[in-house]
């Protein structure tokens, strides 16, 4: 499960950032393409928080919508492939959201 040391590092950057002060909230965007199953987060979370600035922090994820353009036609499609097909029948396709893993804010006691 990658999602164990992904989370410590999540953990470890938001800590840096806290500069000690206790952390009551993080938001995170997943993004649906990006292979990283936020409920694994979640626990993975309560388990790498404990006895940090994190401990007992709410975890907010935000999953975030695949989209993937076609290079032939130009359309932007939402997906839950990171491959595939384009409407216009291209597979010259290429995402453009939905890999990211972002934290995106964080609310400091």
């Amino acid at each position: 499960m990658h999602e164990l040391g992904i989370t410590r590092n999540i953990v470890s950057i938001v800590s840096r950032h806290a500069k000690g002060a206790r952390v009551k909230r993080v938001s995170l965007e997943i993004g649906k393409l990006s292979a990283i199953m936020p409920d694994a987060i979640r626990f993975c979370f309560d388990v790498c928080s404990r006895g940090t600035e994190l401990e007992n922090a709410n975890l907010e994820i935000i999953e975030v919508a695949g989209r993937k353009k076609c290079r032939d036609c130009q359309l932007i499609t939402e997906t839950n492939q990171v491959f595939g097909a384009c409407e216009c029948g291209s597979w010259n396709t290429s995402p453009v959201a939905g890999e990211e893993l972002r934290v995106k804010e964080m609310e400091l006691v």
